[in-house]
């Protein structure tokens, strides 16, 4: 297991998030690249969920504010199609940012 501290802490987002229980899988490195230009980077965690109605697993990362870096923001992505993978949870999630723009 990665580190302890920061897997709990994520545990915690994903029962506030999400409402349920969470066992941690494996850590996946994700890079997602637009253009050439990396827009993502960093392991997301998989997690198996042991009391959600829709969903048996999540990924989850937590990240920086952009607008205060001291600020640290989890995000839960479902697995649930059309998000199979840790790359599409952050594809899905990127393009959730975007559309709160």
């Amino acid at each position: 297991m990665g580190n302890n501290n920061y897997i709990e802490k994520i545990q915690e987002a994903i029962l506030r998030l999400l409402n349920a229980d969470s066992t941690w899988v494996e850590s996946v490195p994700v890079q997602e690249v637009c253009e050439g230009r990396t827009i993502w980077q960093g392991p997301v965690e998989v997690f198996t969920l042991s009391n959600h109605p829709k969903a048996q697993r999540c990924f989850a990362w937590s990240r920086k504010d952009a607008k205060d870096d001291s600020v640290e923001r989890f995000v839960a992505v479902l697995e649930i199609p059309p998000v199979s993978s840790a790359h599409d949870a952050v594809k899905v999630a990127i393009a959730h940012e975007v559309l709160l723009r």
